[in-house]
């Protein structure tokens, strides 16, 4: 596993790189969540995904080891940041899987720069607010499909673990949230002009309405959708014997070019 920098768009953006290249597979991205980074996001599933493959992991703008800068947290911004380091990885395509903020930055990808998408993965991610639950809204955070406290410690201890200004975390939560909860930018002939093959991955109980990403799954051309029963929007990705032959399927299920 490698863990270097590169310097995109004037930021000092942290990545890994696990597993190696396969002449049949294009590489994988994997798109963290928002106020979570790699581990926290794909730990329980990484390794699997990076046997076969190249699994290439960046840690947004402001996440992880990555360090904010001045400008605002959007989602056009993170989804420039990951082309951009593609760019400086030499890699025209990419597989990109990406986790509720990192589902939003996939899709952002996938509609402007559709060249660089071969198969899409969103987990856990809307493409309007409109298709969030009103309960995740609660300001006292008391709804029990949202992170528990003990998520919430590990997210801190994490930060504060890694980040190269640890004690700004209580300001980096209020940039994700902002960001999470901005208007959306796409509309849906933005979905319905998607030419990678999409996976939409979501839990029963998850921050984004099952019938909204039924939705989604009609408005993408030959979309799949798989819905985990008694699964909450943190627990998607922790359980591999379900989610790794979901994703295994789909993601080798036709030739892929590397």
């Amino acid at each position: 596993m490698t863990m270097p920098y590169a310097k995109v768009n004037g930021l000092e953006m942290y990545y890994e790189i696990h597993g190696a290249a396969h002449a049949n597979r294009r590489p994988l991205v994997l798109l963290h969540g928002g106020a979570t980074a790699i581990g926290l996001s794909f730990g329980a599933v990484l390794p699997a995904l990076s046997a076969g493959r190249r699994v290439i992991a960046p840690e947004l703008q402001g996440h992880g080891h990555t360090a904010d800068t001045d400008r605002d947290l959007t989602v056009p911004y993170l989804a420039s940041d990951v082309v951009a380091l593609l760019d400086e990885l030499g890699v025209p395509q990419a597989d990109v899987l990406g986790y509720s903020l990192g589902g939003l930055t996939a899709l952002e990808i996938a509609v402007r720069y559709p060249d660089r998408v071969g198969r899409l993965v969103m987990v856990s991610a809307p493409y309007t607010q409109d298709g969030m639950r009103d309960e995740i809204r609660t300001p006292d955070y008391s709804s029990p499909l949202l992170p528990t406290q003990a998520d919430f410690q590990d997210m801190a201890a994490a930060y504060a673990a890694v980040a190269p200004h640890p004690e700004h975390f209580e300001t980096f939560l209020g940039k994700v949230s902002a960001a999470a909860h901005a208007p959306l930018p796409w509309t849906a002939d933005d979905l319905r002009g998607l030419a990678a093959p999409t996976l939409l991955l979501l839990g029963d109980r998850d921050f984004v309405h099952v019938e909204h990403a039924a939705e989604m799954q009609r408005l993408i051309p030959d979309a799949r959708l798989a819905v985990l029963p008694d699964t909450t929007h943190m627990t998607v990705l922790r359980q591999p014997p379900v989610v790794l032959p979901l994703l295994e399927d789909f993601l080798t299920s036709a030739v892929c070019a590397s």
